[in-house]
């Protein structure tokens, strides 16, 4: 394992960007958007598809079944990413990213086809290791193309893709779901089509073929690159870059995840067009301030640092989860509420998409950076379906969010057992 010398960071950062950075930034913001589009359709359409397929519009008994199959989604979503990091390690960034696109868009187009609660559950999962193998073979793909000095900025406008796969899905959700629920869940087979341009025309980046090369001579086994994550020296950021990405997570997605039972409640029976609105446009507002906020931890992550920079957002992400769901007891005090709360929360989810990658070598990046995400999302797929629970102890929607989003804590202290990489190379 060798570190690049500060006169290389400071060729590379002077270079001009060359075209095949270009393609993969192209490549990983698409993938990205529309796995964030595929991921979000569910969470807009989930009261009118379980109030048909439960039978029921108890928004009680939606919100523990919904949290049942976003919880299962995000188990296989940690699970697929896991696996495909070492696939992404192994044969290649670009083939990697055109196979997880195409499958969490067929499984996402089929999940309009089912015709009870645990079909969807099923096809929401198949999509889920699709989705979770997505982001960190994007994310290497740029990180490894682009140079030193523009690597954080090239991070952030992926990370961006989340947002606009929203606002596409709140679009889907806004011009389909008052047709069918079924018609706006077949919309997510449309990425399909991106993963003809990966494999096309995007190329896996020379410094990954240069280690591969090296570990074919060495001849070690998907079990080696799997198990160097874990070895003295990689352990300790491995359990870092798990515990930041998990409290991030599990902090914001049971908010993000209950937002469409919570607005259907606020409105009471009756309001079925008029819910959908205010949902669409709830997220639209959320995405909208989320945009801004990727922008912040672009520009704060150089001045101030990785760390503390995610301490902030991790401080402000359960300040503002607390006044939200404490305060937007009606819909118009949670839409003004909206930009705010996706600033933080949403765009605080940049902090470690520039980090994960920067605590890894080459040879096992998308291992570390991905295992690192997916366990964190292992970890989340158990608390939007506790969160469901909740509702029914607490009698509330905002008290359930407000508990869980506690556990951002842990991250307020793991942050700082990892090391501070800004100004540094990637380790090749």
């Amino acid at each position: 394992m060798t570190i690049q010398s500060p006169q290389l960071a400071v060729n590379a950062a002077a270079s001009p960007i060359p075209r095949a950075a270009w393609l993969a930034l192209v490549s990983g913001f698409l993938g990205w958007t529309f796995d964030s589009m595929d991921l979000n359709l569910f969470s807009l359409v989930v009261f009118p598809t379980l109030a048909e397929l439960l039978g029921t519009r108890d928004p009680v008994v939606i919100s523990e079944t919904s949290g049942l199959i976003v919880a299962l989604k995000i188990l296989a979503w940690g699970t697929g990413g896991i696996v495909f990091g070492v696939v992404a390690d192994r044969v290649g960034r670009s083939k990697t990213l055109a196979l997880t696109i195409l499958i969490y868009s067929v499984f996402t187009g089929l999940s309009g086809l089912a015709q009870n609660w645990w079909q969807l559950a099923i096809f929401q999962a198949i999509a889920g290791i699709g989705i979770g193998g997505e982001w960190a073979a994007g994310g290497a793909l740029i990180a490894e193309t682009w140079p030193e000095r523009y690597r954080a900025r090239a991070m952030l406008i992926m990370q961006m893709g989340w947002s606009f796969g929203f606002f596409a899905a709140a679009l889907v959700n806004f011009c389909l779901t008052p047709i069918s629920w079924r018609w706006a869940l077949a919309a997510g087979l449309l990425p399909a089509i991106v993963t003809l341009f990966v494999r096309q025309f995007v190329p896996e980046p020379e410094r990954w073929r240069n280690v591969r090369k090296n570990a074919a001579i060495v001849g070690d086994t998907a079990w080696d690159t799997f198990a160097t994550i874990f070895k003295p020296g990689m352990a300790r950021r491995t359990i870092v870059g798990v515990c930041i990405a998990a409290a991030m997570m599990i902090g914001s997605f049971p908010g993000l995840a209950l937002i469409g039972p919570w607005v259907n409640k606020i409105l009471g029976p009756g309001h079925g067009g008029e819910a959908i609105r205010h949902i669409s446009y709830t997220f639209f507002l959320i995405n909208l301030g989320a945009i801004f906020g990727y922008l912040a931890v672009m520009w704060l992550s150089d001045a101030i640092g990785r760390r503390l920079t995610y301490f902030v957002f991790c401080v402000a992400a359960l300040a503002i989860t607390w006044i939200t769901f404490r305060n937007g007891s009606t819909v118009a005090r949670l839409e003004m509420l909206a930009p705010v709360y996706g600033f933080i929360t949403v765009g605080g989810f940049g902090t470690f998409a520039i980090y994960l990658p920067e605590l890894f070598p080459t040879r096992v990046r998308v291992t570390g950076q991905g295992f690192s995400y997916n366990m964190s999302r292992v970890l989340t797929a158990p608390w939007p379906y506790v969160a469901g629970i909740l509702v029914g102890t607490f009698g509330s929607i905002p008290s359930a969010v407000c508990a869980v989003a506690s556990l951002l804590a842990v991250g307020m202290i793991a942050i700082w057992f990892g090391p501070e990489t800004r100004g540094t190379p990637l380790i090749d």
